[in-house]
């Protein structure tokens, strides 16, 4: 197991806990390989310790299967006495009987792989949580999942579970700055623009970063994970798509593919789809934002900082939009073994498809901007992707990254991606940009540059922009 890296703030929110004087339940949500068990573990660590796992979905599982896994996974602990019945009631009661006494932590990993065939299962787990597990006051029971649909419906908005949660937690994608330590002693070696090369494809997700080899280079680690077929990249779609959605997984795939050239909004996506508009393809978005895929940007009223009913969809997930942009076109290729990529900006439309991936790691990693712009987070009124659509009284405009703070100032971040350093054309489209904005009186407006691959010194001997930004600061900690 490689060492633990990150979660500073979640594990010290799930140590919190420890001084409470009543038995909590956690649930601990998120995409798959994002660390949720992980995190488990490493909180757990110091105590005494039960993890159980519900078995992947297939077309032949069934609930049978799952009580089948779960009762050798307690046999596995619990040698003697041993149990024979795999009724969920037996089972639970068994395992409840037995951490009954001190520190004890139990997680329940992939609980809708556990409980989506027997409509029951949570109703029993309910029953023995109010009834045994909850009589040990120092004990821990975490429940894990990567299905946030089934998460929603059958435990955050069931009345069976209202009030019984004692902490909820949703892990996204580790900050730039934890993600540089999955480099190693690499990490004063590599370019910030090849760090940059391998994350625009991994985003912060700590299992893709394990498979990083300090032995090889970036565009050989690139090739290995996504352009063969053993590699964990090439096959990685289809398991963590259709198990964090649905068997309805299509029509995902569809909504998916309509944003993997730009954010859209809702009335787009229908068009791009050739479908008129419906509640089942709204909710299908929605469900695509809490599975963590998509991110539903809504832009904003500057001046009375109310949220407008306008907002555009984002495909947040890199790894989905380069997987359906370069690996899934060429898949058939690749297992004849005849597809190689010797860099990436050979790559149709790289350059373009980067910006956006780019922008996605800046809008992840948004505690870091503030402290680079000496921004307190409690000054924060509202910040996110802008945009302005055209009227009659107002131009329209698209802002990468917009801060607006309590102290009426904008920061008006452009997130820049360019192979060649930054020359003085990126001053004239800022401005532009800028000259579009609505800025009601009273509030200042701070242009601000965040790049990768370096700004020639005529642009900063201009000083126009309040702030650079070089992408290789976000990695320092």
């Amino acid at each position: 197991m490689s060492n633990f890296v990150g979660r500073e703030y979640e594990l010290n929110l799930l140590h919190s806990l420890i001084t409470k004087k009543t038995a909590s339940l956690v649930l601990i949500k998120g995409r798959r390989r994002i660390g949720k068990s992980r995190l488990a573990e490493e909180f757990a660590k110091e105590y005494t310790f039960y993890s159980f796992s519900g078995v992947p979905p297939h077309e032949k599982t069934s609930d049978l299967s799952e009580r089948e896994a779960f009762h050798k996974q307690l046999t596995r602990y619990f040698k003697k006495p041993t149990l024979k019945s795999n009724d969920w009631w037996d089972m639970l009661w068994f395992l409840a009987e037995r951490t009954k006494k001190g520190r004890v932590i139990i997680l329940l990993d992939e609980i809708s792989w556990m409980g989506s065939k027997d409509p029951d299962f949570l109703g029993k787990l309910k029953t023995i949580w109010d009834t045994c597990f909850k009589k040990n006051k120092q004990l821990l029971l975490i429940l894990c999942g990567s299905v946030s649909i089934w998460i929603q419906k059958n435990i955050l908005s069931s009345t069976g579970f209202v009030g019984r949660i004692s902490l909820q937690l949703t892990l996204h994608e580790l900050p730039i700055n934890a993600c540089n330590k999955f480099f190693n002693e690499r990490s004063t070696q590599l370019s910030s623009y090849d760090k940059f090369k391998f994350l625009s494809i991994c985003g912060g997700v700590p299992r893709y970063l394990e498979e990083w080899r300090s032995n090889i280079s970036i565009d050989e680690n690139i090739n290995r994970m996504c352009f063969h077929e053993s590699g964990i990249l090439f096959n990685e779609f289809d398991q963590i798509f259709h198990d964090s959605i649905s068997s309805e997984a299509d029509i995902y795939r569809l909504i998916i593919l309509a944003l993997v050239e730009q954010p859209s909004e809702r009335q787009e996506i229908f068009k791009k789809l050739k479908r008129t508009p419906g509640g089942d393809l709204s909710e299908y978005l929605e469900n695509l934002v809490s599975a963590g895929f998509v991110t539903r940007d809504h832009t904003w009223h500057i001046k009375n900082k109310k949220v407008s009913i306008l907002s555009q969809y984002r495909l947040s997930d890199n790894y989905l939009r380069f997987y359906l942009k370069y690996i899934k076109p060429q898949a058939n290729i690749i297992k004849d073994k005849k597809y190689k990529v010797r860099s990436l900006s050979n790559l149709t439309g790289w350059s373009s498809i980067i910006g956006l991936q780019f922008e996605n790691l800046v809008l992840s990693n948004r505690e870091i901007i503030y402290k680079m712009l000496d921004i307190s987070r409690d000054d924060v009124e509202i910040d996110g992707s802008f945009f302005q659509r055209t009227t009659t009284k107002t131009k329209g405009c698209q802002i990468d990254y917009l801060i607006q703070t309590k102290t009426s100032v904008l920061y008006v971040c452009e997130v820049k991606f360019s192979r060649n350093e930054l020359r003085l054309g990126v001053i004239d489209e800022m401005k532009e940009k800028v000259s579009r904005i609505s800025i009601p009186r009273g509030f200042s407006c701070l242009p601000v540059l965040i790049h990768v691959n370096g700004v020639h010194d005529s642009v900063l001997d201009k000083n126009y922009f309040f702030k650079v930004i070089d992408f290789s600061a976000l990695f320092q900690d």
